[in-house]
């Protein structure tokens, strides 16, 4: 999750003389830290990547690479090269998630309503991440979902209930690793305008007492 560090081991509990480390990221294969044991070389490549600068930390004694305070730029593929008379690699596949919002449900009907038997809602995300989704659950069952990978736009989510229904329903904003629920209030976002009336004349009336 973003705002963690995440470790990639090297598995040696220390680095031979005849060893040479590298790390490197992405499908360029860009160099993010190196290790040469005999010239006593220990390097970290910070500024080279701007998603990468003062996140990074090297173990000179196991090889092993420390990401701090990760963001979803990390998310991709780390490879270790280690030199010596056998070469060997080691690939990392790496997903940092966002921290997920708080879903927001609101009544979508422009006024109150005499005659609808129905409440339309809307649940959306205050901004959208991907490898999330939005979700409407009636109880435990799912009744819709929606995923979007695109963080120009906000996540939404309609559903019409009926105002005297009297099921539980609830909004869901998950990804792979953590999610988030807003739990509806049917008595207090849906009101037909008979409703409306009859809590406005109970308002009035505490005022008088």
């Amino acid at each position: 999750m973003e705002g963690n560090s995440v470790t990639l081991n090297t598995d040696n509990t220390e680095i031979r003389e005849d060893e040479d480390i590298r790390w490197t990221f992405g499908d360029e294969n860009s160099l993010l830290a190196k290790i040469k044991k005999k010239k006593q070389i220990v390097s970290t490549y910070n500024s080279t990547d701007e998603r990468f600068r003062d996140r990074l930390k090297l173990d000179d004694q196991t090889g092993s690479l420390t990401i701090m305070n990760t963001t979803t730029e990390h998310t991709g593929v780390y490879k270790l090269l280690i030199s010596r008379a056998g070469n060997a690699s080691k690939t990392f596949n790496v997903s940092v998630y966002a921290r997920l919002p708080v879903p927001v449900i609101i009544n979508n009907s422009s006024h109150c309503s005499s005659s609808s038997s129905n409440c339309s809602l809307v649940c959306s995300s205050v901004l959208n991440v991907c490898d999330a989704t939005l979700s409407w659950y009636k109880g435990i069952s799912v009744l819709s979902s929606i995923s979007v990978c695109d963080l120009s736009i906000s996540l939404s989510l309609p559903l019409e209930v009926e105002y005297q229904d009297k099921n539980t329903y609830s909004c869901v904003l998950n990804n792979p690793i953590s999610n988030q629920t807003t739990h509806l209030d049917i008595n207090t976002l849906c009101h037909t305008c008979a409703g409306t009336t009859a809590l406005m004349i109970d308002f009035l009336q505490s005022q008088c007492l």
